[in-house]
């Protein structure tokens, strides 16, 4: 589990086949403070198990279908990287839940300056409309932002001076993919739902009442 607080930004140095994926060597300083093998870590919004480390970066494989549904698949050598530890008892939580497990792959659609910062509009599929709300929750590349407006299949997001200069975001362009995971909460609430009510009487009637809008 993850909170969407990017801690730094690493560099892939070297992209090494697998039988059945692919093995990339990241370059790092902040994350590695007390990072091991078998620690999971999140990159690009990707959460990775780390199966090697040393005292100037780490490694983790991503198998066949990690890489046909994120991004990863189409990283080289030298690409910037938005790298977050897993969640401890005491972390601050200053994002929100994120687990590190990709929906979808959205496109910037456009961006526009906005003093202090920059709004972009991202396109993502249209079956996964119902998970996205205006000011609720989203990761972009790992990146823990606020849904802005919403139309159709597009949500806007509002990029501050911060979250450009210390995260991959800052080189964004029409067209670039992206890495989209939304709320896992929205997620379980459909879960609840699609199931039946459960023992404490749970329902769409229920959440309405409790201040829960939008397309349930």
């Amino acid at each position: 589990m993850f909170t969407g607080i990017v801690e730094e930004t690493g560099r892939l140095e070297r992209v090494e086949p697998l039988a059945d994926g692919r093995q990339l060597r990241i370059g790092a300083a902040r994350v590695l403070e007390d990072l091991k093998i078998e620690d999971s870590i999140a990159v690009n919004g990707v959460c990775l198990t780390v199966v090697a480390r040393d005292a100037a970066g780490f490694s983790v494989q991503a198998v066949r279908e990690t890489l046909s549904k994120t991004t990863i698949g189409s990283l080289s050598a030298g690409a910037a990287l938005n790298l977050e530890r897993a969640l401890t008892p005491s972390t601050r939580m200053g994002g929100h839940f994120v687990q590190g497990h990709v929906d979808c792959v959205g496109r910037v659609r456009s961006l526009t300056p906005a003093d202090p910062g920059r709004e972009v509009w991202i396109t993502f599929p249209r079956e996964f409309a119902r998970y996205v709300v205006r000011t609720g929750s989203v990761a972009i590349e790992g990146v823990s932002l606020t849904v802005a407006a919403v139309e159709g299949d597009a949500l806007k997001i509002a990029l501050i001076p911060h979250t450009l200069d210390q995260t991959t975001l800052q080189g964004l362009a029409a067209g670039s993919a992206l890495n989209l995971e939304f709320d896992c909460l929205a997620k379980y609430v459909e879960g609840v739902l699609a199931h039946g009510r459960p023992s404490g009487g749970l329902d769409e009637a229920a959440l309405r009442r409790m201040g829960y809008g939008g397309d349930l």
